[in-house]
C-alpha cells in the first residue's frame, strides 16, 4: 500500500503536506505489463455463465491483466464516475485529474463558475496538457509545444500554425458532467447511461447537508494492492468489521438495514427514536430504490455518539447547512462503480475508486466541513481525520490479503453470507455489464485485442 496525504487548509488547492509510505504489506504479485492485453472473448463468456449468483466471482475477474482492461472498456468507460466535490475546486482555473484506464480527464471550474470537463490530451499531437492530479491555471499551455486553452477548452493560439489554420476546430473534446448537490460526475462515453433516477433519488437526502457549501479539510490518496472489486466488495459488507474496525464500531452500528434481522431489541428501539426525530425535521431516511445501482439510506450512531470521532462528539463545532441539532445519524450514500460517501451533521467524507491496475487500486479520501469552518477553533484534523484512516489502513492490508489469495491456483468462489447482500447486488451489477457489454462484440473463439486505443 502507498500512501499520499495532501492536507488542504482554507480552500487552497497547494498540498501543504505530502507523505508517502510504503506498507509491509506490498503486493509481491508480478506487475502487469504496459502492452495491450490479448483477450479470449470465449473465456470470459464462459465465466460469466459459469458464475453462481450470492457467490464471489471467479479469480481470473480479480487476478488478469486482460479482464482489468475489459473493465476499463466495459465499465469505466460507460459509467458515471464520481469525480471530486466542487470544493476541491473552488476557484476559476481551479483543477483536478482523473486517470480512467489510459484515458486522463481534467475536471475543472470555468470563468463563470461552472465545470467542464475534459480529455487531457492536446489537440496538437496529443500530449498530456495538466500532468499533476490537481492545480490552478488561468489558461491551459500544453507543455509540448505550448498550444494555449481557454477554460472552456477552445483553443486560443498555436503558434507557428499555418495561415487558415482553424482553430475553432481544434478546442479541446469535451467530457459529460453532472453535478449533484455538488458532487461532480463524469462519462467519457460517446452516449452516456441516463443518471436522472438516480439524482432524482439521492438529492432529497444529501441536499440538507449542502455539500456545494463545504471546503475540503483533508484528503488522502492510498495505493491499494489489490482489485478494484475487491476493494469496492470490502466496502459493501460489516462483516469483517467486529474483527478488523474496533475505530469505526466505537460509533459506527453494523448493520446495514432498518429491519436488519440481526438487529436487537436496543437497536430497534433506538430506530424508532431516531426516525420521529428524523421526520420531525423533515429527513427522509428510508433505503431509496436504487436496484444494483446504487444505495442511499440514513441511518443513526450507537446512542450517544454523533460523528465519527473516537468519543462519538462531533468532529468540528460549524455544522453543515442549516443544521442545529447533531445528531442525526449519516446518510451512506454508494453508487457504482466507483463511490461511497458518508454525511454527517459536521462534516462529509467522500470515497473514489480508480483501478490502476488488475492488482492495485487508487483511493481517494476526501474529508469536508462547512465552508466557514475554521481549523484550530472549529475542527482540528487529528480528530477530523483518526476514525477513518485508521479504517482505510486496515482495510488496504485486508483487501491485500484477499487479493494474495484470490491469486492462488487454490481459490474457488466461495458463498455470500445472508449480511453480504449488497455483494451479490454488486456481483450481479458487474456480471450483467459485462454480459451487455460481450453482446456487442464478435461471438468467436479467438483471441482479440481490447479497443485501448483512440482512433
Amino acid at each position: 500500500m502507498t500512501r499520499q496525504a495532501v492536507r488542504l487548509q482554507s480552500g487552497l488547492q497547494t498540498p501543504l503536506q505530502i507523505r508517502l509510505q510504503r506498507s509491509a504489506t506490498s503486493n509481491p504479485i508480478e506487475k502487469e505489463k504496459e502492452e495491450h492485453s490479448v483477450i479470449d472473448l470465449a473465456h470470459v463468456r464462459s465465466l460469466l455463465e459459469a458464475r453462481r449468483s450470492g457467490h464471489s466471482l471467479a479469480g481470473d475477474f480479480y487476478t488478469a491483466p486482460a479482464l482489468h482492461e475489459l473493465d476499463i472498456d466495459a465499465v469505466f468507460s460507460n459509467e458515471w464516475l464520481f469525480a471530486c466535490n466542487v470544493a476541491e475546486i473552488p476557484h476559476a482555473g481551479d483543477y483536478v485529474t482523473l486517470d480512467i484506464g489510459k484515458t486522463s480527464v481534467v475536471v475543472l471550474r470555468d470563468k463563470d463558475g461552472g465545470v467542464n470537463a475534459f480529455f487531457n490530451t492536446c489537440r496538437h499531437r496529443g500530449s498530456l496538457l495538466c500532468t499533476e492530479p490537481q492545480g490552478h491555471a488561468k489558461r491551459f499551455v500544453c507543455p509540448y509545444h505550448q498550444w494555449v486553452y481557454e477554460l472552456d477548452g477552445s483553443l486560443l493560439s498555436a503558434r507557428q500554425m499555418p495561415a487558415g489554420f482553424d482553430r475553432d476546430a481544434h478546442g479541446l473534446h469535451p467530457v459529460h458532467v453532472e453535478v449533484i448537490c455538488g458532487m461532480v460526475y463524469i462519462c467519457i462515453a460517446d452516449n452516456p447511461p441516463d443518471i436522472t433516477r438516480f439524482k432524482a433519488a439521492v438529492t432529497p437526502y444529501i441536499a440538507p447537508h449542502r455539500p456545494e457549501r463545504t471546503k475540503v479539510a483533508y484528503s488522502e490518496t492510498l495505493v491499494e494492492d489489490a482489485n478494484w472489486k475487491l476493494v469496492i466488495e470490502n466496502n459493501r459488507e460489516c462483516y469483517h468489521c467486529v474483527g478488523n474496525h474496533p475505530e469505526l464500531l466505537a460509533t459506527l452500528i453494523e448493520f446495514a438495514l432498518p429491519d436488519d434481522p440481526r438487529a436487537n431489541r436496543d437497536f430497534q428501539l433506538l430506530m424508532q427514536e431516531k426516525t420521529a426525530l428524523w421526520d420531525s425535521l423533515g429527513l427522509p431516511h428510508l433505503p431509496a430504490d436504487g436496484g444494483t445501482e446504487f444505495r442511499c439510506i440514513r441511518l443513526p450512531f450507537h446512542r450517544g455518539a454523533v460523528s465519527f470521532t473516537s468519543d462519538g462528539r462531533p468532529a468540528c463545532k460549524k455544522l453543515l447547512g442549516d443544521f442545529t441539532e447533531p445528531d442525526i445519524g449519516s446518510v451512506r450514500m454508494f453508487r457504482v462503480p466507483n463511490n461511497w460517501n458518508h454525511f454527517l451533521s459536521d462534516h462529509i467524507i467522500h470515497f473514489r475508486v480508480l483501478p490502476l491496475s488488475a492488482t492495485q487500486t487508487v483511493l481517494k479520501t476526501t474529508w469536508l466541513v462547512h465552508e466557514d469552518a475554521v481549523e484550530g477553533v472549529d475542527y482540528d484534523i487529528e480528530t477530523l481525520t483518526q476514525v477513518w484512516r485508521a479504517t482505510n489502513d486496515q482495510d488496504a492490508t485486508l483487501v491485500a490479503h484477499n487479493q494474495r489469495g484470490v491469486s492462488s491456483k487454490g481459490y474457488r468462489p466461495g458463498p455470500y453470507a445472508p449480511s453480504e447482500f449488497m455483494l451479490t447486488n454488486f456481483a450481479d451489477w458487474y456480471a450483467g455489464k459485462l454480459a451487455t457489454y460481450l453482446e456487442g462484440l464478435p461471438s468467436r473463439h479467438a483471441p482479440i485485442r481490447l479497443a485501448m486505443a483512440q482512433a
